[in-house]
């Protein structure tokens, strides 16, 4: 698989892997990013597979240890220990990686607007609107309106031209999102399925030894403060910051609060990693 991404900062520096929710791309990060860099971390944000710029899996699998896999992967470019900031599905496979598969190898965790439960409300509105347009729009005016019925609290843009990177153009002319279809399906199936997902989620949160921050928008239908408190629960050492006027687009309602609490919690989380002297 090939993994897109893009890089700000000084490669040697600490390093932050952005990873965006289930039909986003690396592009939701870039204002997150930047300030990142400008604070002396080396920020990267990726396309999951099927998204974006990266590949589509030959064999539609789209479960997430296969995102945890290229993940993995991607961090054995990196520095030592870097920090793992994941949205929604980028969240669950942060967590899956940071409280299962390789603790030791985070060396901080960001969730944001995700926990082991999910409002299944919520949950089922995204999907909604992920399979609303089969058919594709015949411009990029036509996808802006679509994104602004299903986010109504955000105010919108005066030029739409910056959602055409989030478009794939077929050959037949129309404008579709920059994900593999497949994705969803697999994920419609996976709801429909008795999964042990959730189970799963719960026994990384317990087994997380990292720093570990939730950022939460106060708006989100997906992550109440019924499942915030059962998230505090199973980590109870964990910090919770409460985004006002943010719903679950927690990094694009309200991208300058979100990042303050973001670099803020970095900054303590990850200085021991650099500040300690070497073991003797």
């Amino acid at each position: 698989m090939q993994i897109a991404a893009d890089a700000w900062g000084n490669p040697t520096a600490k390093p932050v892997l952005l990873l965006h929710g289930g039909g986003q791309t690396r592009h939701a990060w870039g204002g997150t990013a930047r300030v990142l860099a400008d604070a002396g971390f080396y920020a990267v944000a990726l396309d999951l597979r099927g998204h974006g710029d990266s590949d589509w899996c030959d064999q539609g699998d789209y479960h997430p240890d296969a995102f945890a896999s290229d993940l993995t992967d991607v961090m054995k470019t990196l520095g030592p220990k870097p920090a793992l900031v994941g949205a929604s599905l980028g969240g669950m496979i942060s967590l899956l990686i940071a409280g299962e598969l390789q603790p030791t190898a985070v060396g901080a965790l960001v969730l944001v607007d995700v926990t082991p439960k999910l409002e299944a409300e919520g949950v089922d509105r995204i999907f909604r609107f992920m399979t609303s347009h089969p058919e594709g729009f015949a411009n990029v005016e036509e996808a802006a309106a679509a994104v602004a019925e299903f986010l109504p609290h955000r105010p919108r843009p005066s030029d739409p031209q910056g959602l055409a990177k989030n478009l794939r153009r077929g050959e037949d002319g129309r404008y579709r999102w920059h994900w593999d279809p497949r994705f969803v399906n697999r994920e419609l199936s996976h709801r429909r399925e008795t999964s042990p997902w959730p189970a799963r989620l719960e026994t990384a949160t317990r087994n997380v030894i990292c720093p570990m921050l939730l950022v939460r928008g106060r708006l989100s239908d997906v992550v109440s403060e019924e499942t915030v408190r059962h998230f505090r629960e199973l980590a109870p050492r964990a910090e919770y910051v409460d985004v006002a006027d943010a719903a679950h687009m927690v990094a694009g309602d309200r991208n300058d609060s979100f990042t303050s609490s973001v670099v803020e919690f970095l900054s303590r989380a990850l200085s021991p990693l650099v500040d300690s002297p070497p073991a003797r």
